[in-house]
């Protein structure tokens, strides 16, 4: 579904591909390079502008963001996020009744998510379980860290995963989160040695492989209940980037 605005009088283009609709939820396929919503200093276009124009009504639904200095960010229905660069399902809350009912679940940890990484080296073990609490980093503010020396309240993450491929300078993984913490999986994958490929925060200075121009992290698909009581699987199909890394992660 196309979206356009004008911002400084040039014609913005927002593709949201939808993945699943009904009266209480929307899922759609977020799309690399776009915020889920505005941090107070940007002026770039959000998921939280394209779902305030197609659907209005979801205004006051969820919660805002309130700034250190009193602004309110509207977050129309966003129950979690997706950094900018990571692409993949993204569920959102149509009414309040919505929101609280998926706000309880993730808080539950009943929702379940796979997301697909290449990530650097070759990693050992076909799979394993990183469970190490996070924190924040003490060289960068804009990090956070599950290694020695984090710093202020550390919480609890468990991070699953299991290799798909191998090749000479990396691994192709499919990893469960248990937990949900910020940049959760870019941080347990730096933290066993093996950081996210093309990753410019946790990865720096390393080449991109694959002709990635991202982070190769893809939120593959996500698991929830219904107020019904059934469960529905959210796929977001791979992206060009991911199919043509999985052909190449071998020719390296």
């Amino acid at each position: 579904m196309f979206s356009f605005h004008y911002l400084l009088g040039i014609l913005v283009v927002m593709d949201i591909p939808i993945i699943y609709e009904d009266e209480s939820i929307l899922a759609v396929n977020k799309p690399v390079g776009i915020v889920v919503h505005s941090d107070g200093k940007s002026d770039d276009m959000t998921l939280a502008d394209w779902i305030l124009e197609k659907y209005p009504d979801m205004r006051d639904v969820g919660e805002p963001l309130v700034l250190g200095d009193g602004t309110k960010i509207i977050r129309p229905g966003i129950v979690h996020r997706l950094d900018k660069e990571t692409s993949g399902v993204l569920v959102i809350a149509k009414t309040p009744e919505a929101f609280a009912y998926l706000k309880s679940q993730f808080q539950e940890r009943n929702v379940e998510k796979t997301y697909r990484a290449f990530v650097y080296g070759r990693v050992k073990n076909d799979t394993g379980v990183i469970d190490k609490p996070i924190g924040k980093s003490r060289s960068d503010f804009r990090k956070w860290s599950a290694e020695y020396g984090a710093r202020g309240e550390l919480r609890d993450a468990v991070t699953e995963y299991r290799v798909l491929k191998r090749g000479d300078e990396a691994t192709y993984l499919e990893a469960y989160p248990k937990t949900g913490r910020t940049h959760q999986l870019r941080v347990h994958l730096k933290a066993i040695g093996h950081p996210v490929v093309c990753d410019a925060l946790y990865a720096s200075g390393k080449k991109c492989l694959f002709g990635f121009a991202r982070h190769a992290l893809h939120a593959n698909t996500l698991t929830l209940t219904l107020s019904s009581g059934a469960r529905l699987k959210l796929e977001a199909p791979l992206p060009e980037d991911f199919l043509l890394a999985e052909d190449l992660i071998h020719k390296v």
